[in-house]
């Protein structure tokens, strides 16, 4: 997939879960969730990458649904969105609770070097949870957000993720 090397170091999923949220005090919020996004993770040298279609996004409100997928996503022309990287400092022989991945974020046709905080890294047998967060701005992508609802939506989009990644065979 990602990775050259031997598959019993790799754990995936196809069910994590990436959210995101632009909201502003006193308005509608502008917030999505995606429950489907695939991610690989290399406990040999800590490598890990992610993959979300833009259009699996859900949004509360279908309008702003449509709105986030023709205006502002185009995820039309656009349709992945992905994230790969590197876990700072990994040994899985001595994991820590939480790290730093440095990588490369591409949405919207545009990638920003980036770093990611990973708040929550648990292994229990064949299962690896990771938690974390990070923010970016929507002019990073070259999202322009109107003059008539830049009040509504923030610049600054807040993003979580979370996956339950299984021992690959």
């Amino acid at each position: 997939m990602w990775f050259n090397v031997s598959a019993q170091t790799k754990y995936l999923t196809k069910t994590g879960t990436v959210s995101f949220e632009a909201s502003v005090p006193a308005f509608e919020e502008v917030a999505a969730k995606s429950n489907s996004v695939t991610a690989i993770i290399n406990l040999e040298n800590g490598e890990f990458a992610a993959l979300v279609l833009v259009k699996s996004f859900r949004f509360k409100n279908a309008l702003m649904e449509e709105h986030f997928n023709e205006n502002y996503a185009e995820s039309d022309q656009f349709p992945k969105a992905t994230f790969k990287g590197k876990l700072k400092n990994f040994n899985f022989d001595n994991t820590k609770s939480s790290y730093t991945i440095d990588g490369e974020l591409t949405f919207h046709g545009k990638t920003k070097t980036m770093k990611t905080i990973v708040i929550s890294f648990k292994t229990n047998d064949n299962l690896i949870t990771i938690i974390g967060e990070f923010s970016v701005k929507a002019s990073d992508f070259n999202i322009e957000i109107p003059k008539i609802v830049s009040q509504k939506i923030s610049e600054d989009i807040q993003v979580q993720f979370q996956f339950e990644l299984q021992k690959k065979n």
